[in-house]
């Protein structure tokens, strides 16, 4: 049987070594199952390509896609789910935050027990700021809330699934693609293993907390259309708020001959109504560019260098 480890890299040199060898000596562990470790290089600008390609020279399981640039976490791993050939396939970063060790146990849950994919979610988010682990939790609320995705709070990319499961992740071909509720929309059963929270082993971080936000964003809009049923329900009360406020004026001035005073109040109304109004634009707005970057059907990424002869190499 043939196990496929799809591993999103940008600029990871100094994690890349560290994670190499312990990956080695988990999967030496299992060795009743062959693998291929498929290394995605995200237009990395340290010498991450180098190094995955003096790995390959040493190991023919370890294959190796560059991409032309700097495309998106997105966009490697559904290169890698476009170019795997195992009957199992999961996904992982090279920072050692979702750690190997986790792989057999994985293998024999799928093995054993009637599950489709086994996925990995952090019990803690010790190490984590406060700040950022707050936010994180309610956008998991949020997200269940708002949308049919199955997202576990903590839950993390690193998962092991059947090939039927990742067969249907390939169809899945949107460009604007938010994984985490793509997981949790193709369905399948799926068992969730919990363990502590891992701290990168080297390098930094590449989600600082605006990029975070933005990627929240991106999934609220990907898999729900609630934030426009919100705009339309705040114009619908506005609009009764202004005609309830219209009548009250003019009964105010036939009856009581009091005509309306007060320029700052009336800036103000102005001006509240106005940001309600751009508000609500910046919902629709955010959905149309969604599809306007659908239409336009660019590719998802484009491969500037690998050594698998048959790849997708634009897709």
């Amino acid at each position: 049987m043939l196990i496929s480890l799809i591993v999103p890299c940008y600029n990871e040199s100094a994690a890349l070594p560290i994670f190499y060898k312990e990956l080695c000596k988990v999967t030496e562990e299992l060795d009743k199952y062959d693998f291929e470790f498929l290394f995605v290089d995200d237009g990395s600008k340290d010498n991450t390509l180098s190094i995955l390609k003096d790995l390959s020279d040493s190991d023919d399981r370890v294959k190796y896609f560059s991409f032309a640039r700097n495309f998106g976490k997105e966009a490697a791993m559904y290169a890698g789910f476009c170019n795997t050939k195992g009957n199992y396939v999961a996904v992982m970063d090279a920072d050692m935050q979702d750690p190997p060790s986790l792989l057999p146990q994985m293998i024999d849950i799928l093995e054993t027990q009637d599950y489709d994919s086994v996925a990995t979610r952090r019990e803690t988010r010790k190490g984590e700021p406060p700040i950022r682990s707050f936010f994180a939790k309610m956008f998991y609320r949020l997200m269940n809330k708002m949308s049919d995705a199955d997202i576990v709070d903590g839950a993390r990319d690193f998962r092991l699934m059947k090939r039927e499961m990742v067969d249907a992740i390939i169809k899945m071909t949107e460009y604007n693609r938010f994984s985490k509720g793509i997981f949790g929309w193709v369905g399948f059963k799926t068992y969730w293993l919990p363990f502590e929270n891992v701290e990168r082993v080297a390098g930094e971080t590449k989600w600082s907390f605006w990029k975070l936000f933005k990627y929240s964003i991106d999934g609220m809009v990907n898999f729900s259309h609630l934030p426009l049923t919100i705009a339309s329900v705040i114009g619908i009360v506005f609009t009764i708020l202004a005609f309830i406020f219209v009548v009250f004026v003019v009964v105010r001035k036939i009856i009581f001959g009091d005509p309306v005073a007060g320029w700052a109040s009336t800036v103000s109304i102005i001006m509240f109504i106005g940001g309600i109004q751009l508000l609500c634009m910046g919902i629709m707005g955010q959905y149309i560019a969604k599809m306007y970057l659908e239409v336009k059907d660019r590719p998802h990424y484009i491969i500037a260098d690998t050594n698998v002869s048959d790849s997708n190499r634009i897709n």
